[in-house]
């Protein structure tokens, strides 16, 4: 059964809804904007991160310990590239948005408004 991440923020009694994307954990896949991505194991980890907290900033040292098995066998560029791939995989199905926000001298967050 897919898990159905959902931001909201409270603007008085209502409930706006704008983040939506479905992770299933049992087949390790995310649908974004009706598209299954095609993920590496790596990919899936790192945006499931994002996607369960969105717009926290993670460091790559948090990434690195939270989504590798063995983080001190990688390096911090590793996530680098790994957030690189994730980002050409969601802008080739919305080009028009951004959605990891990389955050100087920090890390990265996944947006939080579309």
């Amino acid at each position: 059964m897919p898990f159905l991440f959902l931001t909201a923020m409270q603007t008085g009694t209502a409930c706006r809804y704008y983040t939506v994307i479905p992770v299933d954990d049992e087949r390790k896949s995310v649908t974004y904007f009706g598209t299954s991505l095609d993920l590496t194991r790596y990919e899936y980890r790192l945006l499931k991160l994002f996607i369960a907290r969105p717009g926290r900033v993670y460091t790559r040292d948090e990434l690195l310990c939270q989504a590798w098995e063995q983080p001190g066998a990688s390096y911090d560029r590793t996530v680098d590239a790994h957030v690189k791939t994730i980002r050409a995989k969601l802008k080739a199905v919305r080009p028009a948005v951004e959605a990891i926000v990389t955050h100087r001298g920090t890390g990265y967050s996944l947006k939080e408004d579309w």
